[in-house]
């Protein structure tokens, strides 16, 4: 087999980034790791990239690997190199974040990796540099968010307008008016009212909702009204 003469081997690791929402609140989904250095200390999910791998690939078996998940929307995110970001070796870190429903995947974490839910304001302090590469995360999503309707990903198919809104206030860190909110969320004709309510979380109850995917080809920009400052987003 011929090779680079004179070049130095370096290990390829995925690390997984998987946002969650619980109606109320982000939460990343963090495991316990499993070997030295840091061992049981909290960290995303990773491992490393086989030789016959893709890192898409290996992301997949990653994810499904150490918490069961898979079919869940995930994106390449950075590369993080570093040469001292991993103490024992030199290991370029490409990272990818996934968003899921929570209560969809709640029963098929892996209890073996001790794979749990944290809030993103009570977070453990993560190994190496995965706080960094949790906050690069969350400024990708918030971008994303801003042009493509991927929050989503985070809701059942069906959702209410209260649930909506607090998404979006979680993302951006801010408060909408509610009627100005649900105002603007008619204007852009994206969503499809259906007749069942929602009476767990008010008395009166809150009608659930589903995107029109085929309106929200034609009119992305739709998603831009009720946004806070966009442009904030737009130039990551």
């Amino acid at each position: 087999m011929i090779k680079y003469l004179g070049q130095t081997r370096l290990l390829v690791a995925v690390d997984c980034i998987i946002f969650g929402f619980d109606g109320e609140h982000y939460k990343l989904l963090l495991i316990q790791r499993g070997f030295a250095p840091e061992k049981k200390h909290w960290s995303l999910m990773g491992g490393f990239v086989q030789p016959n791998e893709s890192l898409k690939k290996a992301a997949d078996r990653i994810l499904k690997q150490l918490t069961g998940l898979e079919n869940v929307y995930m994106e390449q995110l950075h590369t993080f190199g570093e040469p001292n970001r991993d103490p024992v070796e030199r290991t370029i870190a490409v990272t990818y974040f996934a968003l899921v429903d929570i209560q969809k995947y709640e029963k098929q974490l892996s209890k073996e990796y001790h794979a749990e839910w944290f809030s993103l304001n009570e977070m453990p302090e993560l190994i190496f540099d995965h706080d960094e590469m949790v906050e690069m995360a969350k400024n990708r999503l918030r971008y994303k968010a801003a042009l493509h309707p991927i929050l989503f990903e985070l809701l059942p198919e069906k959702f209410t307008f209260p649930q909506l809104q607090a998404l979006y206030e979680g993302l951006y860190d801010t408060n909408f008016d509610k009627r100005n909110f649900n105002r603007k969320l008619l204007s852009t004709g994206l969503f499809v009212k259906q007749q069942e309510k929602d009476k767990e979380n008010s008395k009166k109850g809150a009608y659930y909702y589903k995107l029109d995917q085929n309106k929200y080809v034609d009119d992305f920009q739709a998603f831009l009204k009720f946004i806070p400052n966009p442009e904030k987003f737009l130039t990551s």
